[in-house]
């Protein structure tokens, strides 16, 4: 009997009668490993013999890590990187060639705009970023030398949600792999590869860490595409994972289901006051009945996870202002901590885009993202209420 996945994060991927009965993972922190005689060695970088050479193609306390996050995301395989654009990185790096092209989602992760602008600048790899709202839409932006369609869901930090389903039944029609960066919602709560997609990415330094100690990054899919990045664009650019980072992960990955429950019943219960609350204009949250992706949402994804975003009626500077009144909530960039953390996205996580394609993208000056963390939700509220009632008084008093 298969199961659960509440089980299976916790067990799969590693036996402690294999190594001494230890009851937690152990740590290998080598950097290489010794060959019984030379010959084993030519053998083992001939691709001859199974078994460990150095720590930058592998490591067991990495690859327990990776074998626990392809089954998480129902995929073949996994690999581990050390950070979430390492991983990104590494991906499009390997399904691109000079002059290509990349269709992407509208809206994306600052880093991630920043890497795409840099592939252009130095390789001509173009890209287009469109709402994918129908199948037409997509359809007509695939060009004959686009080679992948990247998308977040839920787009960061408008928590727009793309169809899956929809944008693979285009992308299956021209032979073209399909990646998602599924960072906001973590394998509990969304699964694209279940949905038809190819390719899943996650900053792990969010919700898979859960403790803000971690900067890491995990790609699952195909196996034989997992093990031509790890002998390519991981090997030879080498963003690898650290076996200490790597069993952090293990160990947070533990109480991902606890955790990922609590963030989206905090959230759920601070977006129905913010709604209520006058000085707020506009609040993006997947599971919000009245988003107007509110039935993709629902179709996709289980819980909508603990990020919110919400505009105030105000602009930049009451925005800074709202996030300098907070007394426990804490100014940061990231996602996912036992923390409640808040940012300005404008002038933080995606500065690096010009303001048109900001402002396209649905990012503007009034924007505010939080990721709830687990404290009690009443206390959360209780923070944010006090510093959003002071709204509109920084313009009278500057």
């Amino acid at each position: 009997m298969k199961r659960k996945f509440e089980t299976e994060v916790i067990h799969h991927g590693y036996d402690s009668k294999d190594f001494l009965g230890s009851l937690s993972a152990p740590i290998f922190q080598t950097s290489t490993y010794t060959f019984e005689s030379a010959e084993q060695g030519e053998r083992r970088f001939a691709g001859e013999e199974e078994g460990y050479i150095y720590s930058r193609l592998g490591n067991p306390t990495v690859n327990i890590l990776e074998e626990k996050m392809a089954l998480l995301e129902n995929g073949e395989a996994a690999l581990a990187f050390s950070s979430g654009m390492a991983a990104v990185s590494a991906v499009l790096v390997k399904l691109t060639k000079a002059n290509d092209h990349i269709l992407c989602s509208k809206g994306i992760y600052g880093c991630t705009f920043g890497l795409l602008d840099m592939m252009n600048e130095k390789y001509q790899i173009s890209s287009d970023f469109i709402s994918m709202e129908s199948e037409e839409e997509v359809e007509a932006a695939i060009q004959p030398n686009t080679t992948c369609i990247y998308i977040e869901t839920p787009i960061n930090p408008t928590m727009k949600i793309i169809d899956l389903e929809m944008v693979d039944r285009v992308a299956r029609k021209y032979e073209i792999p399909v990646v998602v960066d599924n960072t906001f919602s973590s394998p509990y709560l969304q699964r694209p590869l279940d949905l038809g997609c190819d390719i899943v990415i996650h900053s792990a330094t969010k919700y898979i860490c859960g403790h803000g100690d971690v900067i890491a990054g995990i790609v699952v899919g195909k196996k034989d595409f997992i093990s031509d990045v790890a002998m390519t664009t991981q090997k030879d650019i080498g963003g690898v994972i650290s076996p200490f980072d790597a069993w952090l992960l293990l160990r947070g990955l533990k109480t991902l289901p606890l955790r990922m429950d609590r963030h989206s019943s905090n959230a759920e219960k601070v977006v129905e006051k913010l709604k209520e609350h006058p000085k707020v204009k506009k609040v993006f949250y997947p599971f919000d009945p009245d988003n107007p992706d509110y039935h993709i949402a629902k179709k996709q994804m289980s819980q909508g996870a603990g990020v919110i975003s919400f505009e105030i009626d105000g602009d930049k500077a009451e925005a800074q202002a709202l996030l300098n009144r907070l007394t426990f909530m804490k100014i940061a960039v990231s996602l996912g901590d036992a923390e409640t953390i808040i940012q300005h996205p404008a002038t933080m996580t995606h500065a690096v885009i010009p303001e048109e394609e900001r402002l396209k993208m649905g990012i503007s000056n009034s924007l505010i993202r939080m990721s709830c963390g687990l404290e009690n939700w009443e206390d959360i509220w209780e923070d944010l209420q006090a510093s959003l009632n002071h709204v509109g008084e920084h313009a009278h008093t500057s």
